[in-house]
Protein backbone atom coordinates (compact mmCIF):
# COMPACT_ATOMS: atom_id res chain seq x y z
CA UNK A 1 0.00 0.00 0.00
CA UNK A 2 1.34 3.43 -0.95
CA UNK A 3 1.07 5.65 2.09
CA UNK A 4 2.18 9.17 2.99
CA UNK A 5 3.73 10.24 6.27
CA UNK A 6 3.33 13.98 6.86
CA UNK A 7 4.54 15.99 9.83
CA UNK A 8 3.83 19.72 10.15
CA UNK A 9 5.05 21.67 13.19
CA UNK A 10 4.61 25.25 14.40
CA UNK A 11 4.89 27.51 17.43
CA UNK A 12 1.50 29.19 17.92
CA UNK A 13 1.73 30.11 21.60
CA UNK A 14 3.47 29.17 24.82
CA UNK A 15 3.20 29.46 28.60
CA UNK A 16 5.72 31.64 30.44
CA UNK A 17 7.71 32.69 27.38
CA UNK A 18 9.10 29.83 25.29
CA UNK A 19 8.44 26.93 27.69
CA UNK A 20 5.48 24.82 26.46
CA UNK A 21 2.03 25.05 24.82
CA UNK A 22 -0.91 25.10 27.21
CA UNK A 23 -3.08 22.03 27.69
CA UNK A 24 -6.05 23.88 26.16
CA UNK A 25 -3.99 24.82 23.10
CA UNK A 26 -2.88 21.19 22.62
CA UNK A 27 -6.48 19.97 23.03
CA UNK A 28 -7.76 22.48 20.47
CA UNK A 29 -5.26 21.32 17.83
CA UNK A 30 -5.89 17.65 18.63
CA UNK A 31 -9.69 18.03 18.50
CA UNK A 32 -9.51 19.90 15.18
CA UNK A 33 -7.40 17.17 13.56
CA UNK A 34 -9.68 14.44 14.91
CA UNK A 35 -12.93 16.13 13.88
CA UNK A 36 -11.86 17.41 10.47
CA UNK A 37 -9.26 14.83 9.51
CA UNK A 38 -9.68 11.35 10.98
CA UNK A 39 -13.48 11.30 11.33
CA UNK A 40 -14.00 12.63 7.81
CA UNK A 41 -11.67 10.05 6.25
CA UNK A 42 -9.05 12.58 5.17
CA UNK A 43 -6.50 10.95 7.48
CA UNK A 44 -5.91 7.33 8.39
CA UNK A 45 -4.26 8.21 11.68
CA UNK A 46 -2.53 11.04 13.55
CA UNK A 47 -0.35 11.81 16.54
CA UNK A 48 -0.13 15.25 18.20
CA UNK A 49 2.86 16.12 20.39
CA UNK A 50 4.92 19.04 21.62
CA UNK A 51 8.64 19.66 21.74
CA UNK A 52 9.55 22.78 23.67
CA UNK A 53 7.00 25.41 22.65
CA UNK A 54 6.18 23.79 19.28
CA UNK A 55 3.22 21.59 18.39
CA UNK A 56 3.77 18.84 15.82
CA UNK A 57 1.03 17.10 13.86
CA UNK A 58 2.07 13.70 12.49
CA UNK A 59 -0.43 12.33 9.95
CA UNK A 60 -0.83 9.22 7.79
CA UNK A 61 -2.91 9.33 4.61
CA UNK A 62 -2.96 8.27 0.94
CA UNK A 63 -3.01 11.67 -0.77
CA UNK A 64 0.72 12.14 -1.41
CA UNK A 65 3.10 14.98 -0.60
CA UNK A 66 2.07 18.66 -0.63
CA UNK A 67 -1.60 17.76 -0.77
CA UNK A 68 -3.74 20.88 -0.39
CA UNK A 69 -6.41 19.26 1.80
CA UNK A 70 -3.86 17.79 4.22
CA UNK A 71 -1.92 21.02 4.52
CA UNK A 72 -5.10 23.08 4.92
CA UNK A 73 -6.18 20.76 7.73
CA UNK A 74 -2.93 21.39 9.63
CA UNK A 75 -2.99 25.13 8.88
CA UNK A 76 -6.56 25.49 10.14
CA UNK A 77 -5.67 23.50 13.28
CA UNK A 78 -2.88 25.99 14.00
CA UNK A 79 -5.19 28.92 13.27
CA UNK A 80 -7.72 27.50 15.75
CA UNK A 81 -4.91 27.02 18.25
CA UNK A 82 -3.75 30.60 17.73
CA UNK A 83 -7.21 31.86 18.64
CA UNK A 84 -7.05 29.97 21.93
CA UNK A 85 -3.49 31.17 22.55
CA UNK A 86 -4.63 34.79 22.16
CA UNK A 87 -7.59 34.22 24.48
CA UNK A 88 -5.24 32.78 27.10
CA UNK A 89 -2.64 35.52 26.63
CA UNK A 90 0.06 33.02 25.67
CA UNK A 91 3.41 34.32 24.50
CA UNK A 92 4.06 34.35 20.75
CA UNK A 93 0.48 33.51 19.74
CA UNK A 94 0.54 32.60 16.03
CA UNK A 95 4.29 33.26 15.88
CA UNK A 96 5.08 30.75 13.12
CA UNK A 97 2.07 31.59 10.95
CA UNK A 98 3.84 34.17 8.80
CA UNK A 99 1.09 34.73 6.24
CA UNK A 100 -2.50 35.83 6.71
CA UNK A 101 -4.12 33.17 4.54
CA UNK A 102 -3.57 29.60 3.37
CA UNK A 103 -2.39 29.31 -0.24
CA UNK A 104 -2.29 25.68 -1.38
CA UNK A 105 0.25 24.23 1.08
CA UNK A 106 2.07 25.45 4.18
CA UNK A 107 5.56 25.53 2.61
CA UNK A 108 6.64 29.16 2.69
CA UNK A 109 3.98 30.06 5.28
CA UNK A 110 6.09 29.42 8.39
CA UNK A 111 5.48 25.88 9.76
CA UNK A 112 8.14 23.19 9.39
CA UNK A 113 7.17 20.40 6.99
CA UNK A 114 8.57 16.93 6.29
CA UNK A 115 6.72 14.37 4.14
CA UNK A 116 7.51 11.12 2.40
CA UNK A 117 5.40 8.81 0.28
CA UNK A 118 6.34 5.17 0.74
CA UNK A 119 5.38 1.62 -0.15
CA UNK A 120 4.81 0.02 3.25
CA UNK A 121 7.07 -2.91 4.03
CA UNK A 122 5.55 -5.95 5.82
CA UNK A 123 6.88 -4.31 8.97
CA UNK A 124 7.49 -0.55 8.78
CA UNK A 125 9.37 1.01 11.70
CA UNK A 126 10.24 4.71 11.56
CA UNK A 127 11.46 7.51 13.81
CA UNK A 128 9.91 10.95 14.15
CA UNK A 129 12.41 13.58 15.31
CA UNK A 130 11.38 17.06 16.44
CA UNK A 131 13.85 19.75 17.51
CA UNK A 132 13.32 23.12 19.15
CA UNK A 133 15.45 26.25 19.41
CA UNK A 134 17.68 25.36 16.48
CA UNK A 135 18.02 25.41 12.68
CA UNK A 136 17.42 22.69 10.03
CA UNK A 137 21.17 22.03 9.69
CA UNK A 138 21.25 20.73 13.26
CA UNK A 139 20.46 17.27 11.85
CA UNK A 140 23.43 17.34 9.45
CA UNK A 141 26.02 15.69 11.69
CA UNK A 142 23.76 12.93 13.10
CA UNK A 143 22.60 12.06 9.58
CA UNK A 144 26.14 11.95 8.22
CA UNK A 145 27.33 9.74 11.08
CA UNK A 146 24.23 7.53 11.04
CA UNK A 147 24.26 6.90 7.27
CA UNK A 148 27.89 7.30 6.15
CA UNK A 149 30.20 6.51 9.10
CA UNK A 150 30.84 2.89 10.07
CA UNK A 151 31.89 3.99 13.57
CA UNK A 152 28.21 4.74 14.27
CA UNK A 153 26.64 2.59 11.53
CA UNK A 154 28.47 -0.76 11.33
CA UNK A 155 25.61 -1.99 9.15
CA UNK A 156 27.42 -0.30 6.25
CA UNK A 157 29.94 -3.15 6.37
CA UNK A 158 27.82 -5.89 8.01
CA UNK A 159 24.57 -5.66 6.03
CA UNK A 160 24.57 -6.62 2.31
CA UNK A 161 21.45 -4.46 1.79
CA UNK A 162 23.41 -1.34 2.81
CA UNK A 163 26.73 -2.18 1.13
CA UNK A 164 26.15 0.25 -1.77
CA UNK A 165 25.68 3.17 0.62
CA UNK A 166 23.23 6.04 0.38
CA UNK A 167 22.39 9.01 -1.82
CA UNK A 168 22.24 12.37 -0.02
CA UNK A 169 20.10 15.21 -1.39
CA UNK A 170 21.50 18.44 0.07
CA UNK A 171 19.86 21.86 -0.26
CA UNK A 172 21.45 25.30 -0.30
CA UNK A 173 18.93 27.01 2.01
CA UNK A 174 20.44 30.47 1.47
CA UNK A 175 19.25 30.40 -2.15
CA UNK A 176 15.73 31.82 -2.14
CA UNK A 177 14.79 31.76 -5.87
CA UNK A 178 13.99 28.05 -5.78
CA UNK A 179 15.20 24.69 -4.44
CA UNK A 180 18.94 24.62 -5.20
CA UNK A 181 20.07 21.06 -4.50
CA UNK A 182 22.98 18.72 -5.08
CA UNK A 183 22.95 14.90 -4.99
CA UNK A 184 26.03 13.14 -3.62
CA UNK A 185 26.59 9.45 -2.88
CA UNK A 186 28.41 7.72 -0.08
CA UNK A 187 30.93 6.18 0.11
CA UNK A 188 32.64 7.70 -2.95
CA UNK A 189 31.49 11.29 -2.28
CA UNK A 190 31.85 11.09 1.50
CA UNK A 191 34.46 13.86 1.75
CA UNK A 192 32.39 16.14 -0.49
CA UNK A 193 29.30 15.49 1.63
CA UNK A 194 31.27 16.38 4.76
CA UNK A 195 32.62 19.55 3.13
CA UNK A 196 29.06 20.80 2.62
CA UNK A 197 27.46 19.56 5.84
CA UNK A 198 30.03 21.33 8.02
CA UNK A 199 28.13 24.55 7.21
CA UNK A 200 24.84 23.94 9.05
CA UNK A 201 23.50 27.40 8.29
CA UNK A 202 23.68 27.01 4.52
CA UNK A 203 23.74 23.37 3.40
CA UNK A 204 21.06 21.07 4.84
CA UNK A 205 20.23 17.40 4.24
CA UNK A 206 16.78 17.34 2.67
CA UNK A 207 16.52 13.59 2.07
CA UNK A 208 18.51 10.34 1.97
CA UNK A 209 17.85 7.36 -0.30
CA UNK A 210 19.01 3.73 -0.36
CA UNK A 211 21.30 3.01 -3.30
CA UNK A 212 20.51 -0.71 -3.03
CA UNK A 213 16.74 -0.42 -3.40
CA UNK A 214 16.05 3.20 -4.35
CA UNK A 215 13.76 3.59 -1.32
CA UNK A 216 13.65 6.84 0.64
CA UNK A 217 15.12 6.61 4.13
CA UNK A 218 14.98 10.21 5.40
CA UNK A 219 13.13 13.45 4.88
CA UNK A 220 13.91 16.59 6.89
CA UNK A 221 12.39 20.05 6.89
CA UNK A 222 14.57 22.71 5.27
CA UNK A 223 12.55 25.92 5.79
CA UNK A 224 14.39 28.94 7.20
CA UNK A 225 12.01 31.42 8.79
CA UNK A 226 14.15 34.50 8.17
CA UNK A 227 14.16 33.69 4.44
CA UNK A 228 10.35 33.76 4.54
CA UNK A 229 9.71 36.68 6.89
CA UNK A 230 12.78 38.76 6.01
CA UNK A 231 13.54 39.17 9.72
CA UNK A 232 14.00 37.09 12.85
CA UNK A 233 10.77 35.47 14.06
CA UNK A 234 12.19 32.47 15.94
CA UNK A 235 14.46 29.56 15.12
CA UNK A 236 13.32 27.14 12.45
CA UNK A 237 12.82 24.14 14.78
CA UNK A 238 13.15 21.30 12.23
CA UNK A 239 11.29 18.00 12.02
CA UNK A 240 12.49 14.77 10.43
CA UNK A 241 11.21 11.30 9.52
CA UNK A 242 13.65 8.37 9.34
CA UNK A 243 12.79 4.83 8.22
CA UNK A 244 14.90 2.19 9.98
CA UNK A 245 15.93 -1.50 9.81
CA UNK A 246 16.35 -3.88 6.82
CA UNK A 247 17.78 -1.82 3.91
CA UNK A 248 18.20 1.17 6.23
CA UNK A 249 20.34 1.67 9.35
CA UNK A 250 19.06 0.09 12.55
CA UNK A 251 17.28 2.28 15.09
CA UNK A 252 20.31 2.21 17.37
CA UNK A 253 22.63 3.25 14.53
CA UNK A 254 20.48 6.30 13.78
CA UNK A 255 20.27 7.24 17.47
CA UNK A 256 23.96 6.69 18.26
CA UNK A 257 25.25 10.12 17.06
CA UNK A 258 22.92 11.96 19.44
CA UNK A 259 25.12 10.76 22.31
CA UNK A 260 27.67 13.42 21.25
CA UNK A 261 25.50 16.39 22.17
CA UNK A 262 26.94 18.22 19.17
CA UNK A 263 26.89 22.01 19.05
CA UNK A 264 24.28 23.75 16.90
CA UNK A 265 22.90 27.24 16.39
CA UNK A 266 19.94 28.40 18.45
CA UNK A 267 19.07 28.65 22.15
CA UNK A 268 18.53 32.15 23.56
CA UNK A 269 17.03 34.54 20.98
CA UNK A 270 18.19 32.14 18.26
CA UNK A 271 21.57 33.83 18.40
CA UNK A 272 23.88 31.48 20.27
CA UNK A 273 25.60 28.10 20.00
CA UNK A 274 24.58 25.26 22.28
CA UNK A 275 24.75 21.46 22.47
CA UNK A 276 21.81 19.38 21.27
CA UNK A 277 20.20 17.51 24.16
CA UNK A 278 18.24 14.31 23.35
CA UNK A 279 15.13 14.63 25.53
CA UNK A 280 12.04 12.68 26.47
CA UNK A 281 8.84 13.28 24.53
CA UNK A 282 6.95 16.50 25.31
CA UNK A 283 10.01 18.03 26.99
CA UNK A 284 9.82 21.75 27.77
CA UNK A 285 12.37 24.53 27.22
CA UNK A 286 14.29 25.92 30.18
CA UNK A 287 17.96 26.86 30.57
CA UNK A 288 18.92 29.88 28.44
CA UNK A 289 15.93 29.12 26.20
CA UNK A 290 17.42 25.73 25.59
CA UNK A 291 19.56 23.83 25.43
CA UNK A 292 18.84 22.88 21.82
CA UNK A 293 16.43 19.97 22.37
CA UNK A 294 15.49 17.02 20.19
CA UNK A 295 12.87 14.34 20.85
CA UNK A 296 12.34 11.06 19.04
CA UNK A 297 9.10 9.07 18.87
CA UNK A 298 9.51 5.58 17.39
CA UNK A 299 6.55 3.98 15.60
CA UNK A 300 5.52 1.05 13.49
CA UNK A 301 2.79 1.60 10.93
CA UNK A 302 0.54 -0.91 9.16
CA UNK A 303 -1.97 0.13 6.50
CA UNK A 304 -1.50 3.67 7.73
CA UNK A 305 -2.42 2.88 11.35
CA UNK A 306 0.19 3.98 13.89
CA UNK A 307 1.20 2.04 16.97
CA UNK A 308 1.57 3.96 20.19
CA UNK A 309 4.89 5.85 20.24
CA UNK A 310 7.97 4.43 21.93
CA UNK A 311 10.08 7.20 23.48
CA UNK A 312 13.52 6.56 21.98
CA UNK A 313 15.35 8.82 24.46
CA UNK A 314 13.55 7.57 27.59
CA UNK A 315 16.24 5.19 28.83
CA UNK A 316 18.79 5.44 31.68
CA UNK A 317 21.63 5.72 29.15
CA UNK A 318 20.26 9.01 27.84
CA UNK A 319 20.07 10.38 31.39
CA UNK A 320 23.88 10.12 31.44
CA UNK A 321 24.07 11.83 28.03
CA UNK A 322 21.83 14.64 29.26
CA UNK A 323 24.15 15.21 32.22
CA UNK A 324 27.13 15.53 29.88
CA UNK A 325 25.21 17.85 27.56
CA UNK A 326 24.28 20.02 30.55
CA UNK A 327 27.98 20.43 31.34
CA UNK A 328 28.72 21.35 27.72
CA UNK A 329 25.89 23.90 27.74
CA UNK A 330 27.13 25.49 30.95
CA UNK A 331 30.73 25.69 29.75
CA UNK A 332 29.98 27.46 26.47
CA UNK A 333 27.55 29.82 28.21
CA UNK A 334 30.32 30.92 30.57
CA UNK A 335 31.89 32.52 27.47
CA UNK A 336 28.80 34.72 27.06
CA UNK A 337 28.77 36.80 23.89
CA UNK A 338 32.40 36.20 22.94
CA UNK A 339 33.68 34.28 19.93
CA UNK A 340 32.01 30.98 19.03
CA UNK A 341 29.58 31.17 21.96
CA UNK A 342 27.42 33.57 19.93
CA UNK A 343 26.64 33.19 16.24
CA UNK A 344 28.71 35.04 13.68
CA UNK A 345 27.36 38.48 12.76
CA UNK A 346 26.17 37.25 9.36
CA UNK A 347 23.98 34.62 11.05
CA UNK A 348 22.63 36.74 13.90
CA UNK A 349 18.91 36.92 13.40
CA UNK A 350 17.81 39.10 16.28
CA UNK A 351 17.11 42.62 15.04
CA UNK A 352 18.60 44.66 17.89
CA UNK A 353 22.25 43.93 17.31
CA UNK A 354 21.85 44.24 13.54
CA UNK A 355 20.46 47.75 13.96
CA UNK A 356 23.15 48.56 16.51
CA UNK A 357 25.89 47.54 14.07
CA UNK A 358 24.37 49.73 11.35
CA UNK A 359 24.60 52.75 13.68
CA UNK A 360 28.13 51.93 14.79
CA UNK A 361 29.25 51.50 11.19
CA UNK A 362 28.67 55.22 10.62
CA UNK A 363 30.99 56.10 13.49
CA UNK A 364 34.02 54.26 12.10
CA UNK A 365 36.78 56.45 10.61
CA UNK A 366 39.93 55.64 8.70
CA UNK A 367 42.84 57.05 10.65
CA UNK A 368 45.39 58.96 8.65
CA UNK A 369 48.66 57.11 8.52
CA UNK A 370 51.50 58.64 10.53
CA UNK A 371 54.24 60.18 8.39
CA UNK A 372 57.66 58.56 8.49
CA UNK A 373 60.32 60.79 10.11
CA UNK A 374 62.73 62.35 7.62
CA UNK A 375 66.32 61.32 8.21
CA UNK A 376 68.76 64.25 8.23
CA UNK A 377 72.30 63.51 7.03
CA UNK A 378 75.45 64.39 9.08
Amino acid sequence: MKMTLSVIKADVGSIGGHIKPSAQLMKTVRDHIEANGTRKGLLIDSYISSTGDDIAILMTHTRGRLNEDIHRLAWNAFVAGTKVAKEQGLYGAGQDLLKDAFSGNVKGLGPSVAEMEIEERPNEPFLFFAADKTEPGAYNLPLFLGFADIMHCPGLMLSPSMAKGFRFVIMDVNYTEGDRIIELCSPEDTYDIAALLRDNSRFVVESIWSRSTGDQAVVASTQRLHNIAGKYTGKDDPVMLVRVQAQFPATGEVLSPYSIGHYAAGTMRGSHVGPMMPCKLNTTISYFDGPVVVTCAAFCVRNGKLTEPADAFDHPYWDWVRQNVSLKATEIRRQGFSGPAMLHYEELEYGGIVEKMKKLEKRFVVREAAKEPVEVGN
